[in-house]
């Protein structure tokens, strides 16, 4: 697995699997060591953050051109989180480049826009060795938890999460997360499973799928 450098820490080239414009990316692996999952740190809980506010906009019909504004902010109030999002392309190798803060999440911009008709993909790290980062609680998102996100124009996209999976790496299903979508989705992407400090990675992705509702 290749590695680059993160600050002083090893990190993977990427948290994530994809396949865009007809690449097809491999996983790999998180962000730093994770104290918190040796067992030598107490895990900290969740702390709900409100819910944005403002009106959902309006979910486009299948199949319309959809133009919507940039994503800037991420909130998931189940799991405390509200995030700046940035912008995340392709590595000279081909992989997805990963935020270079374990504070912030970022959107693959190869990706639709979210709100747009198919897949939006956000990704983050789990955790680095300062502690827990962005998407440390995101396995624990249960269907019917909501994601918004805030775009650059003032609106807000509103997602339903419908299903929480974790993926080996080496078995990472590609063409469902990253494949296209009936209608608006989102896909929230970290690292997960087993830490295998051996390779300072976790061996697994962490994958919600979720779709596009009024509110």
């Amino acid at each position: 697995m290749t590695h680059r450098a993160f600050g002083r820490r090893p990190v993977a080239s990427a948290c994530v699997a994809a396949a865009a414009a007809g690449l097809a990316l491999t996983a790999a692996g998180a962000a730093g060591l994770a104290l918190t999952r040796g067992g030598t740190v107490p895990e900290p809980a969740a702390t709900r953050v409100p819910a944005p506010d403002g009106p959902a906009a309006a979910i486009p019909w299948p199949g319309a051109a959809d133009h919507v504004a940039a994503p800037v902010r991420l909130i998931i109030p189940a799991i405390g989180v509200h995030t700046a999002l940035i912008r995340l392309g392709l590595t000279p190798a081909g992989t997805l480049q990963v935020p270079t803060s374990t504070t912030v999440a970022g959107w693959y911009d190869r990706s639709p826009r979210p709100g747009a008709t198919g897949a939006a993909i956000i990704a983050g790290h789990i955790d680095s060795l300062a502690g827990p980062a962005v998407f440390f609680h995101l396995a624990s998102l249960r269907p019917g938890d909501r994601a918004y996100v805030r775009r650059a124009d003032g609106t807000l996209a509103v997602f339903r999460v419908t299903a929480v999976r974790t993926y080996l790496k080496s078995r990472f299903p590609t063409s469902t997360v990253y494949g296209p979508a009936a209608g608006p989705q989102l896909r929230l992407i970290t690292c997960g499973g087993t830490f295998d400090p051996a390779i300072g990675s976790y061996l697994s992705n962490v994958v919600v799928y979720a779709v596009a509702t009024a509110r």
